[in-house]
């Protein structure tokens, strides 16, 4: 199987599990506990159905959004994903390089394994940056100015990951940073020897923007203890509002269900949120960010950009979640997948892909540019 028998999501899917360790495949893969929500993310769009208009004139379709104060071509965005180099080589720098080729935001990770301040020199194209909230109020500090000094656009906070989910086919495989696996675990590394070799032959793994923090080597700390003993289970909406006035600019809250919550970022300053289960990875039979997008949207989307992500594999899942009223579509295991399968070819491939379905979408809808679209074209079942 190659790149160019790639033509959508399951088959990225499958490229990446044939070349990736199966620890690894199934970090990207898996959900929380019985993975209930990580199928019904993707399941949401299939109870909608589109209702295309006809005789529209649509010879030039208008794909671009603002979101956030920042132009977009496209009307999905790479959201920020940890760490991408154990994946494939390149790690975000492929992220980047396709994003900015398709002229569309990508996020960065403080997990992440290439440095922001890196990313935001080499590509033109909107970065923000994402991170998480930490016992010590001074790091938190210090990772804003050091993204503000890296001249970000964006700053997003995940609210929902104070602690991680339990993720099981991890606990199977032993998989951890640093690396501690099962025996099983190990021997699925042995069947996979080009995935270790890449592995070897690159720099060294890192995470550039926690370098003083987390250590790789086994040392101080470990990817779960960060999680357990770094975060901060007591934050609350003071604390954020804090934060917001801080940045004072484009800030962003991902992790956000409910109307209440939506209300309150909005009060306090927030210009976007994004409605999300985190791809399924922490509470599992949690709602999911489609059925959830209508009522928020009526709730705050005067004040706020709504976005969404969460099991999106198709451009009408897109169109979908724009006919609704979200501004844009976060993207997550829909590139991871490519990038594991072929690097940088493999996220602009898929980008394209995403592209060429959405434009194809709004011609048969009758849809001459985003704003066009409305719930007046779409039917629940």
């Amino acid at each position: 199987m190659r790149l160019s028998n790639c033509h959508n999501f399951h088959d990225f899917r499958e490229l990446a599990r044939r070349r990736l360790p199966g620890p690894i495949f199934n970090y990207i893969d898996g959900g929380a506990d019985d993975e209930v929500t990580y199928r019904r993310n993707t399941a949401s769009f299939e109870r909608c159905d589109l209702v295309p208009d006809v005789l529209r004139g649509v010879a030039n379709v208008d794909l671009s959004v603002t979101v956030m104060g920042q132009k977009l071509a496209v009307p999905f965005y790479c959201s920020p994903t940890a760490l991408q180099r154990l994946f494939h080589h390149q790690g975000e720098r492929a992220v980047a390089a396709a994003a900015s080729q398709y002229g569309t935001l990508f996020g960065v990770s403080s997990l992440g394994t290439v440095s922001l301040e890196e990313l935001r020199q080499a590509y033109a194209t909107p970065q923000m940056y994402q991170f998480y909230f930490h016992k010590d109020r001074g790091l938190n500090r210090a990772m804003m100015q050091r993204a503000r000094d890296a001249g970000v656009e964006v700053m997003m906070l995940t609210v929902d990951s104070i602690t991680g989910g339990n993720r099981e086919r991890d606990l199977r495989t032993g998989f951890a940073i640093p690396f501690r696996l099962t025996f099983g675990g190990m021997l699925q590394f042995a069947l996979k020897p080009m995935w270790g070799l890449n592995y070897v032959t690159h720099e060294r793994f890192s995470l550039p923007q926690l370098d003083q923090h987390v250590h790789m080597d086994g040392g101080t700390m470990s990817i779960g203890r960060y999680f357990t003993e770094m975060l901060d289970p007591a934050m609350n909406w003071d604390d954020v509002a804090e934060m917001v006035r801080e940045w004072s600019g484009q800030f962003c809250l991902k992790g956000v269900m409910s109307v209440g919550d939506a209300k309150r970022a909005a009060e306090i300053g927030c210009a976007g949120i994004v409605l999300s289960n985190h791809g399924g990875r922490q509470l599992d039979g949690s709602r999911c960010a489609f059925d959830q997008l209508a009522e928020v949207v009526d709730a705050v989307g005067e004040r706020v950009d709504v976005m969404m992500d969460g099991g999106c594999q198709r451009g009408t899942h897109v169109l979908k979640a724009l006919s609704l009223g979200a501004k844009a579509v976060g993207l997550g295991r829909f590139y991871l997948f490519p990038l594991a399968a072929a690097g940088q070819a493999g996220v602009e491939r898929a980008l394209g892909l995403m592209r060429a379905e959405i434009e194809r979408g709004m011609k048969l809808m009758g849809r001459a540019s985003i704003s066009q679209l409305s719930r007046d074209n779409l039917r629940f079942r």
